[in-house]
């Protein structure tokens, strides 16, 4: 309905009831599209995160194929680590020890860790079914006499695949025994070295774009059209820049060699966190570079009023006040950074790793390999791990935007 009469004046009396209803009808029907959109994307979050929380509770049921009582009088659980190793050398090969402890010493190993190592070398304990918390907590009986009829020897026991244990355990071939603790340790270096790099540089970049690019200049136009054509580039192609430069051409310094290093082959968490700082940079620039230009005029021009250097001008002025949108913008990279995998296959992230990352020059895998692998392996118990490895993931990647957000919000209580 026109909003005006052809005399150009606003109708009057029923016309003006009847066009007034028709734009509260319109109204009505774009706030309950909005409401049936958000509702929806609510619902759907919520299905994703009960079917994640689904796998990570429930009952299992396992059989060892060797007594523990043939091995050890005493339950293995309480022996020593000294103990352990002693139990572990008694009952592998000679050559099985020796790779171990070539691996990683076991002077430098946990309890934990050689215990792990006898139920999965020894008494090679293997899951034989299963069941998702719904199951678990509504088919208790069927779960026993399906049990007792297909695997009478086996021990059913209601298990948590989210624990302190699982937080602190090196990766295992057994899912009972497998841990997401070099993959937290991984993570948490790729992501530091990432914000070190492209957080500095993508401010910066923005900084220039901003404040002291020539607009009408084309190649200024020319960097800022690219920038925001990168930021559209899927990831794998990053990964194969990364695989290309950082791996291959730069090999000697990312290896570590150069530093006297040599056990690496280039694909360490160096490589990796300059190939996820060039995928985060675009995001960084654009979003630095918005919130710079946010800030109004009259602080530039009020700064320069009072006789101050273009410098003294971005960095007292406009710096803190753009800080809270940089921050968020960082926020954005910090949240697609962690859950890339593609570009770390490609470099060559290890799928399976027991030694803890020392060092940027170490060899490494991060939370989304081990997922991405866990859910790829037909064995019963993976998708219960990758699944508990998914709420870590969720964890820790809130934790992040969290620390983020409230450092944001409290540079900007102290602007205003």
């Amino acid at each position: 309905m026109s909003a005006v009469t052809a005399s150009g004046q606003l109708p009057e009396d029923k016309a003006f009831k009847q066009y007034l209803q028709g734009r509260r009808r319109i109204g009505w029907v774009w706030q309950s599209l909005f409401l049936l959109a958000t509702c929806i994307g609510i619902l759907a979050l919520m299905a994703l995160l009960y079917n994640i929380v689904d796998g990570a509770f429930g009952y299992v049921a396992y059989e060892d194929k060797v007594d523990a009582a043939t091995i050890s009088d005493r339950p293995l659980e309480g022996l020593s680590q000294e103990e352990l190793v002693a139990v572990l050398q008694a009952n592998v090969s000679r050559g099985a020890f020796n790779k171990l402890n070539d691996e990683q010493p076991f002077a430098q190993r946990s309890q934990g860790d050689v215990y792990n190592l006898v139920l999965e070398r020894v008494l090679q304990r293997k899951v034989v079914a299963a069941w998702s918390l719904t199951d678990s907590l509504t088919k208790r009986a069927a779960i026993e006499a399906e049990l007792a009829e297909e695997h009478p020897n086996a021990k059913l026991t209601f298990r948590s695949w989210l624990s302190p244990k699982f937080l602190q355990e090196p990766m295992s071939s057994q899912p009972l025994a497998a841990g997401v603790r070099t993959a937290i340790l991984g993570s948490l270096w790729l992501i530091a070295i990432t914000i070190a790099v492209a957080l500095p540089i993508g401010v910066g970049a923005a900084i220039y774009l901003q404040e002291y690019a020539d607009h009408t200049r084309w190649y200024n136009r020319l960097i800022e059209t690219n920038i925001y054509n990168l930021a559209g580039v899927p990831s794998i192609v990053y990964g194969i820049l990364g695989l290309a430069i950082f791996v291959r051409a730069l090999e000697f310094f990312s290896s570590g060699a150069m530093f006297g290093v040599t056990d690496s082959n280039g694909r360490t968490i160096i490589a990796a966190a300059l190939t996820m700082a060039l995928l985060t940079l675009p995001l960084i620039i654009v979003n630095a570079q918005e919130a710079i230009k946010a800030v109004p005029d009259s602080f530039r021009q009020a700064a320069y009023g009072l006789g101050a250097t273009k410098w003294q001008t971005i960095w007292a002025h406009i710096l803190p006040n753009a800080l809270p949108g940089v921050l968020t913008g960082s926020i954005l990279a910090v949240s697609r950074a962690i859950g890339e995998t593609a570009p770390l296959i490609v470099i060559g992230a290890s799928t399976f790793i027991t030694v803890d990352p020392s060092s940027i020059f170490s060899k490494f895998t991060v939370l989304p390999i081990q997922i991405y692998t866990w859910t790829s392996r037909p064995l019963v118990g993976f998708r219960n791990i990758a699944a508990a490895s998914i709420l870590v993931l969720l964890v820790l990647l809130l934790a992040l935007n969290a620390t983020a957000i409230l450092l944001r919000n409290r540079f900007s209580r102290r602007l205003y």
